[in-house]
């Protein structure tokens, strides 16, 4: 393998989009569980989801700043890495992400601070506000940034003249074929992977007996999202798959390790795929199931990655095994959405140690399930950076390798830093946990007759 600028750019832009992707993920979900927190605490006065939100603020808080950070400079390296991409589909991509600037994050510099530090300075309601904008703007940012990079991989509603991508219908550009399915797949992953994380803490804090009281419905509403969203992703990954696999096969042939077209394909649980020799190594599969899953069909064709000239395939082993990660840890979600709700509906869940330690170990592997999803994404588009039309190789800034290893490296130890720094912080406020001790604002929340506060997380009073 060659270390030229065009992979060390691709390295580059790999390592950094992939670091910061993590903080985004984390906050989308965060901040509609957080909405839902001061929701139920606005709607019944029970003050444990008022002290469940002042904590997980804070860890909302510090995810968003690293996001922030890190996602600086991703703009950048469109200039210094990619500027021949940038020159190319400058009128498509600068406005999609210039519509991104404008929308999402003018709403979320403009409501953060009243979400974070407005307690006591506005109305409880008027808080609650802020915290549903800042959610909204966190899913608009995904909206925007899915949106161009769904073009990248399906592009429409375009034309091109000398080389330059001019923008014919903006509907179609947004709305491309991929996007419908990316940007719903990209939320649920970031639902799932909040609420891995907040069922992780609230078992670890169960099984050490600390804020039960407070960890208990942090655990339950974590379960219960998740119990939601990982059949949703399912559901949702069936579909996507099915648009893949008509607008990108070779990406399909990629994941599924398919170098031959034919009919009844099987599906490998395990195979090592060759890409010199056009082959899988030790596999084993089950008959007729790739074709069943993709084309809903067990005799339908999938199309083989012997179809395209070599230089058109993608690094196959990669792409094999990062979609292999991503399934498999998405059905364990399933499992542990499925047996957290028995184990709540049965009265077992918080004497049920194996599956709480089951919930502590599973904690970051949302994040890892959507890296892999990424991976899977990015990779198997290769060696195009828009799908069928430019090449990434002809989008590469005309800069010295060396140079771009410098930056490499240079990010790698600075990020490398942020992120030890961002661990410590974090399992700070994880060891620390919940506290009581802040008294919530004076509120008198509207009551219903089947979601009634309760009288001892209340201390006998009806103050919210």
């Amino acid at each position: 393998m060659i270390l030229d600028a065009a992979l060390l750019s691709r390295l580059q832009f790999a390592f950094t989009v992939g670091f910061h992707i993590i903080f985004p993920t984390l906050t989308i979900g965060l901040a509609w569980f957080l909405a839902l927190l001061e929701g139920l605490w606005l709607r019944t006065g029970n003050t444990r989801y008022f002290h469940l939100y002042q904590f997980w603020v804070k860890v909302f808080a510090l995810s968003f700043g690293m996001g922030v950070v890190s996602g600086v400079v991703l703009s950048y390296q469109f200039g210094t890495n990619f500027s021949r991409f940038t020159d190319a589909t400058g009128n498509v991509i600068g406005a999609l992400l210039g519509y991104e600037v404008l929308t999402a994050f003018f709403l979320e510099a403009s409501f953060l601070g009243v979400m974070l530090f407005g307690w006591r300075r506005v109305p409880p309601p008027l808080h609650f506000a802020a915290t549903v904008i800042v959610a909204i703007g966190t899913t608009l940012s995904a909206f925007w940034i899915l949106a161009a990079n769904s073009w990248m991989h399906t592009p429409a509603g375009h034309t091109v003249r000398d080389g330059i991508f001019y923008v014919e219908s903006w509907w179609e550009v947004i709305f491309n074929p991929s996007f419908p399915y990316r940007f719903t797949h990209m939320m649920l992953a970031s639902f799932l992977s909040a609420a891995l994380l907040v069922a992780g803490v609230a078992a670890w804090h169960l099984l050490r007996d600390r804020q039960p009281e407070l960890a208990r419905p942090g655990l339950h509403l974590a379960l219960l999202m998740i119990a939601v969203s990982a059949p949703a992703q399912v559901l949702v990954g069936d579909l996507h798959g099915l648009q893949v696999q008509r607008d990108q096969p070779i990406k399909v042939a990629a994941m599924e390790g398919a170098w031959e077209t034919e009919r009844g394909a099987p599906l490998l649980l395990f195979a090592w795929p060759d890409q010199e020799a056009e082959e899988n190594r030790f596999a084993v599969g089950i008959p007729g199931l790739a074709s069943l899953i993709l084309q809903h069909d067990p005799d339908g064709e999938v199309v083989g990655l012997k179809s395209v000239p070599a230089e058109d395939r993608p690094r196959v082993a990669i792409v094999f095994w990062a979609f292999r990660l991503m399934v498999g840890l998405g059905f364990l979600f399933l499992f542990i959405g499925l047996a957290g709700s028995w184990l709540w509906w049965r009265g077992r869940l918080e004497r049920h140690r194996n599956f709480l330690r089951l919930c502590v170990v599973s904690a970051p592997l949302g994040i890892v399930a959507m890296l892999a999803g990424w991976t899977v994404t990015e990779t198997g588009r290769q060696p195009w950076i828009v799908h069928g039309l430019m090449r990434t190789a002809d989008a590469i800034s005309p800069v010295p390798a060396q140079a771009v290893l410098t930056s490499l490296s240079l990010f790698i130890a600075v990020y490398g830093v942020l992120l030890l720094a961002y661990l410590f912080y974090l399992g700070h406020m994880i060891h620390r946990g919940p506290e009581m001790s802040t008294e919530p604002p004076d509120y008198e929340p509207r009551r219903t007759a089947w979601l009634r506060p309760d009288p001892e997380a209340q201390g006998g009073s009806a103050r919210g």
